[in-house]
């Protein structure tokens, strides 16, 4: 529980640099840096904002926690990212710790973080469990009714699930297009009709042909993209609001590409690298959404065309090919802007082109030999232990199916003209899990994911 914040003046101390305080928990003292605590956990901020006597304290106990969860929120707060169990989850009011809660929701402890947290009030998580069980709602069905109040079930059933969506990714923008034009439609797959359906037309002025699109905070962005035979580069970017069901512009950036990679990540757009009268670029720009600014970041380690990228872990990672015959993973870390190599995969005659997270697992999709395509060979990669491992066989890649691979929940949607694939990942391997409709439009598509309003309001 938080303390009462009404005893005092509210306003943080000054904390001199390296002063400690002990934390009792239990039988277990901590020795801490105090500015530390106050950086990272709402208690401690809430403890000295109040006024109370343990302000004045050197030494704090701590109640209805355990000193191995307490050790952990420490860890988390040092910025390390330790994988938890269900034993070791500590519901202290810490920010970095809720963060990286967050981060470890899957389906095996999201019905228990959904519970904790609504018991201690940690509505970021709340939030963020009860999105993920109603994107896996079919397989936990049985175990939510069994195991939740019926409160919970009844907020996760009130919460839209995220729904698999597709436009197709050569559409140009050109005076003879008409709004309405039928290749200019966002579409999204009703799973229950089997049925792609429009969601809403593109701008006449966007483009979706080598542009950046990508989803972030259920928005959809579409940025820049070329059109014509001499790939005139479109300045115009656009933003979809879901819930207003409108389309408004936004800056582009400051420096005009096209086939670059566009990645979302906690309020920013990160346009990463592409080309420009082809010219194949390094640079990096970030977009902060609630500025609306573009600003320069540091650039990639070696130029590189629409590259491989993936999220995991609220970590962003991009695949570059250094030949030969070798794919390195560099993570982009925000807080020192610095691009840092993660692993290296090197097999014969093979790039990674295709990259999706799923809980701490980079799963690399990658030409089969000779520069198969048709055939595609994948590895996983584990950021926890930091070793790769190969998935068994090979994955039919029809017409580029396997490079639009969608991640939700535990599953992976793949598609294409003839056919919606879905995997199922159980451990590391990709188990064919059912098929739907393919997307009815002919060449690649750009594929995500979006939380939709609910049924009637689509009609």
């Amino acid at each position: 529980r938080r303390p009462p914040s009404s005893c005092g003046g509210g306003f943080l101390p000054r904390v001199v640099p390296g002063t400690k305080l002990t934390i009792v928990v239990g039988d277990t003292h901590f020795s801490e840096e105090k500015s530390l605590l106050l950086q990272s956990c709402d208690y401690f901020q809430a403890l000295y904002r109040s006024g109370m006597k343990e302000c004045r304290q050197e030494e704090i106990h701590l109640r209805c926690l355990c000193a191995r969860g307490f050790l952990t929120a420490l860890a988390v707060s040092r910025g390390e990212r330790p994988i938890l169990d269900a034993d070791q989850i500590a519901f202290l009011q810490a920010g970095p710790l809720a963060k990286h809660l967050v981060d470890l929701i899957d389906s095996d402890n999201c019905l228990l973080m959904f519970h904790t947290a609504a018991t201690f009030g940690l509505m970021s998580l709340y939030h963020a469990a009860a999105l993920f069980i109603r994107n896996m709602y079919r397989d936990l069905e049985g175990e939510m009714k069994r195991t939740l109040p019926p409160e919970l079930i009844s907020y996760v059933e009130s919460l839209s699930p995220s729904v698999f969506m597709a436009v197709g990714a050569h559409v140009t923008c050109s005076g003879n297009d008409t709004v309405h034009a039928a290749s200019r439609t966002v579409c999204y797959l009703d799973e229950d009709m089997n049925n792609w359906k429009v969601l809403t037309d593109l701008p006449l002025e966007a483009s979706t042909s080598m542009a950046g699109v990508t989803v972030l905070d259920n928005k959809l962005y579409v940025i820049g993209g070329v059109h014509g035979i001499h790939r005139r580069v479109v300045e115009s970017c656009f933003c979809y609001d879901v819930e207003d069901n409108a389309w408004s512009t936004i800056p582009g950036p400051a420096q005009l590409r096209y086939n670059f990679t566009l990645m979302g990540l906690d309020g920013h757009l990160y346009a990463i690298g592409g080309e420009y009268e082809r010219t194949v670029m390094s640079s990096v720009e970030v977009y902060a959404v609630q500025s609306g600014r573009w600003t320069l970041a540091a650039h990639l380690p070696r130029p590189a065309a629409g590259a491989a990228c993936a999220k995991a872990m609220s970590r962003m990672f991009v695949c570059l090919w250094k030949p030969m015959e070798t794919t390195e993973i560099y993570e982009y870390i925000s807080g020192k802007d610095e691009w840092s190599l993660v692993t290296t995969l090197i097999r014969p005659q093979s790039y990674g082109h295709c990259m999706v997270g799923h809980r701490d697992n980079l799963y690399v999709m990658r030409n089969g030999p000779s520069d198969d395509f048709l055939r595609c060979m994948m590895d996983c990669y584990n950021l926890t232990a930091g070793q790769w491992s190969a998935l068994p066989g090979h994955f039919t890649n029809s017409k580029g199916a396997l490079f639009t691979s969608v991640v939700r929940g535990d599953s992976v949607f793949t598609l294409n003209r003839s056919v919606t694939l879905e995997y199922a990942i159980e451990g590391k391997i990709w188990k064919p899990r059912g098929q739907r409709k393919g997307f009815p439009r002919s060449g690649s598509v750009w594929t995500f994911l979006l939380r939709l309003p609910n049924a009637a309001a689509l009609r």
